[in-house]
């Protein structure tokens, strides 16, 4: 392999930020007055891998093992997940959604792509619409890799 060029490093660098930046507005335009982007994040992973373990979970949002049992503690307060212990290790437990927090967790994504829909409508011509769809068509290329 060759020497990465400096274009590439910078699209890197930018699209990194960039998917960084989408995702926290994703979130945020799922965030409720009852639950915050961490809580919503957590309820969108759930639906999205099914259930898991705080320490999964912890790790895959990028947050301290204390800071997951909080989020934890504040969706299991609303009722939307419930705890049972680990049929494989019984010093874990498993994380798994309630009725409720299904129904939150769909409606939540179904909220952060109708704001992105809308957003993509309202901001862009249908000649740059166009063009985004080939940019993702491109970038697709990257994760089939």
């Amino acid at each position: 392999m060759g020497e990465i060029s400096t274009e590439a490093a910078k699209a890197a660098q930018d699209l990194r930020v960039l998917f960084s930046r989408l995702r926290r507005r994703l979130l945020d335009s799922a965030a409720t007055e009852e639950l915050n982007a961490s809580q919503t994040a957590v309820l969108a992973r759930l639906v999205k891998d099914g259930p898991s373990s705080a320490s999964v979970l912890a790790g895959a949002e990028r947050v301290r093992p204390q800071s997951m049992a909080t989020t934890l503690a504040a969706l299991e307060k609303h009722g939307l997940i419930e705890r049972a212990p680990d049929p494989e290790d019984g010093r874990r437990q498993v994380i798994t959604l309630t009725a409720s927090g299904r129904k939150q967790g769909h409606g939540a994504r179904a909220s952060r792509e109708e704001w992105l829909a809308r957003s993509i409508q309202e901001h862009y011509t249908a000649a740059e619409r166009a063009t985004i769809i080939e940019a993702i068509a491109l970038l697709d290329r990257v994760v089939q890799q």
